[in-house]
């Protein structure tokens, strides 16, 4: 975890694409059906060992986490020639973590955070902005016509929702790839055991690793 850590800080610094915290999570739902999304990585503790995301809570990934936790994620920095994938379970984070870091976001999107109900039908992007507006006067915010703005003197502070947050993936397996020539590349696989101390933490057990053929 402390390598992958390290690989990602480096992808940050380098500034290898857009968003060099992007990684896949996959989901699976109750009837065994699964689903792919990219998301952002917030946050990285490499120890104990558990990566951050935020999200809507009423959304799909989330519908499917609460189903089975178990979940999968991957990094993939082409023009590093790195690949991180972790296996885990996933919770959701402690309310005064999510607090933190909504008061961190600007106002747009800490609107959108109230204003989007993700992944629910959507008859129009009229619609949309209809239901941010609406939802916008809900909490007392005077915003643009355009919606690019608050119409204020002072920056309103606007409360996180509770249907919005964090989610920890506490590692239980983690793979690291180099990319060799001639596809000899360097894989390395690594397990420990978790056991959940309450709803966001686990005590964990020590790695056991071992190289993997290309």
């Amino acid at each position: 975890m402390h390598w992958a850590a390290a690989w990602l800080d480096e992808a940050t610094r380098r500034g290898v694409q857009r968003n060099p915290n992007s990684m896949t999570l996959v989901t699976v739902g109750d009837g065994g059906r699964p689903s792919a999304r990219v998301v952002l990585c917030k946050d990285f503790i490499a120890d104990p060992g558990y990566l951050v995301f935020y999200t809507n809570y009423q959304s799909r990934k989330v519908r499917e986490l609460r189903c089975n936790p178990r979940v999968a994620v991957t990094f993939h920095w082409d023009t590093l020639g790195r690949q991180v994938r972790i296996e885990g379970v996933a919770v959701l984070s402690p309310e005064a973590e999510s607090d933190t870091y909504f008061a961190s976001r600007n106002w747009g999107s800490q609107l959108g955070a109230w204003g989007s109900d993700q992944s629910a039908p959507l008859v129009s992007r009229d619609a949309l902005f209809r239901q941010l507006r609406e939802r916008a006067d809900k909490l007392g915010l005077n915003v643009s016509d355009d919606m690019q703005s608050i119409e204020s003197n002072d920056h309103p502070v606007i409360p996180r929702p509770g249907h919005w947050g964090g989610v920890r993936v506490w590692a239980s397996a983690i793979e690291l790839w180099i990319e060799g020539r001639d596809r000899i590349h360097d894989r390395g696989s690594w397990q420990r055991g978790l056991e959940e101390r309450d709803d966001h933490d686990f005590v964990t057990d020590e790695w056991q690793g071992t190289r993997l053929q290309p």
